[in-house]
């Protein structure tokens, strides 16, 4: 399949953002997951040597207090049905409090539609549910970008509490001092060391971070204007994933605009916040070797709008 740069795909002329609807098919359920083809897959497996594997999640009722949109920790409640039995059942869970993958029924572009231009009606009749990343898989070749550690050598370390716009350049230049090369189809994770800065945090201060429904939480993270939105399609990026809220720096600001809505309908891309990332991290400083065998499972949940990732870094 041909696959178009980003300067050559269609525009939504109303807005000048370009999209890739069709490029996978009119019926398409699974935007750059595609890129995901079994042939990268078997190079991906190759890449495990050591056999260390470090889980990227954090636990389900971290982050807390909540930081987004409202959502709430879960009701976990042990149920003792007899003697030699225990069962249990979660109340009040949300798929993306903690550590998540966004799906395409996340962010609509406007009232041009969801991923393809679906409307409401073809959401309502089954269409962009997570169950079909979860049937597909999501398993490929993941590569770690430590902007934060970069930076810090560079002498201008991440402020965590301050928006800062990672633009193209910074991912190129992590990359480059990395030894590491970007391949088609890759899952991208990129450090800004905001989640560890704030799990260290008392859960008093914790409180004090803000949140993204107010507007005043603030944060390192991806630049949201289309050159990041170009950059992340002409790598041929599967699913981007960073180690702060929202993937891209906080707060929004509309005269960038915003990479969720530029990335998720616009581009079929998936973006995964809250991905514990430290450790992997460490080891990657510690080995040189910053690509290695990345596996998430989405809940099989029809109809989703978005899961835990439930992803793990094999080296």
């Amino acid at each position: 399949m041909s696959i178009p740069r980003y300067a050559d795909l269609p525009i939504i002329p109303a807005t000048g953002d370009r999209h890739c609807w069709g490029v996978f098919g009119p019926d398409d359920q699974l935007g750059t997951i595609n890129f995901l083809t079994p042939e990268r897959v078997r190079r991906a497996v190759g890449l495990v040597r050591q056999g260390l594997v470090f889980p990227l999640s954090l636990p389900l009722d971290q982050p807390h207090p909540p930081l987004v949109w409202g959502r709430q920790r879960y009701r976990h409640t042990l149920l003792f049905p007899d003697r030699n039995a225990r069962d249990e059942v979660l109340d009040n869970f949300y798929p993306q409090f903690s550590t998540q993958i966004d799906g395409l029924r996340h962010i609509r572009y406007r009232e041009f539609g969801f991923y393809g231009g679906r409307q409401d009606e073809d959401i309502a009749k089954g269409a962009l549910g997570i169950e079909h990343w979860a049937r597909h898989g999501i398993v490929g070749r993941g590569v770690l970008l430590d902007v934060a550690r970069w930076m810090e050598g560079q002498g201008h370390p991440l402020n965590p509490r301050e928006a800062f716009p990672i633009r193209p350049e910074h991912l190129e230049a992590t990359a480059h001092a990395q030894g590491v090369a970007l391949e088609e189809g890759d899952i991208l994770l990129v450090r800004t060391g905001w989640l560890g800065w704030y799990l260290s945090l008392p859960e008093g201060e914790r409180a004090k971070v803000g949140t993204i429904t107010d507007n005043t939480l603030a944060s390192p993270g991806l630049y949201a204007g289309w050159e990041m939105a170009q950059w992340l399609w002409d790598h041929r990026i599967a699913l981007v994933a960073g180690d702060n809220v929202a993937v891209e720096s906080l707060p929004v600001r509309p005269e960038v605009g915003f990479l969720h809505r530029r990335l998720i309908p616009l581009l079929g891309m998936p973006l995964g916040g809250f991905w514990a990332l430290d450790d992997l991290a460490r080891h990657c400083a510690q080995d040189g070797v910053y690509a290695f065998l990345l596996v998430a499972v989405p809940l099989y949940l029809p109809g989703g709008v978005g899961s835990p990732a439930n992803a793990i870094a094999i080296k």
